[in-house]
């Protein structure tokens, strides 16, 4: 299965427990680390956890592995690693904290510094 094949299926997991403000961002130029990182929003900490169960249910159904998961326990940001895919499933206030999307965003590109001098 390729990247976009598992990319669309964390996302229709995602949203058929009603994550809202799903964003996918393509880390590959930042880091070695994943390739892509999905940040969901979630209304509570029950619907946290369902999430993060339904993304991995829906992974080993498509035989998938799943490297871990983080955060169940407190709820308010689930980690789910699958190798190649970083899921961020979080409550807004700890996703408003914590901005993983300014914090993954790629750099912008520098603009040249060089001053034109006008000709008198």
């Amino acid at each position: 299965m390729n990247l976009n094949d598992i990319k669309k299926a964390v996302v229709e997991a995602l949203e058929d427990i009603k994550a809202f403000d799903i964003e996918v961002i393509d880390v590959r130029k930042i880091t070695t680390m994943t390739s892509l990182m999905v940040i969901a929003s979630a209304n509570s900490i029950r619907q946290t956890k369902a999430l993060a169960h339904n993304v991995c249910e829906k992974m080993k159904s498509l035989n998938i592995h799943i490297n871990g998961v983080e955060g169940e326990k407190e709820g308010e940001w689930v980690l789910v690693d699958i190798d190649d895919v970083i899921v961020h499933i979080m409550l807004p206030t700890t996703r408003a904290y914590y901005n993983l999307e300014q914090l993954w965003a790629e750099p912008p590109k520098k603009q040249s510094t060089k001053k034109i001098s006008s000709l008198h």
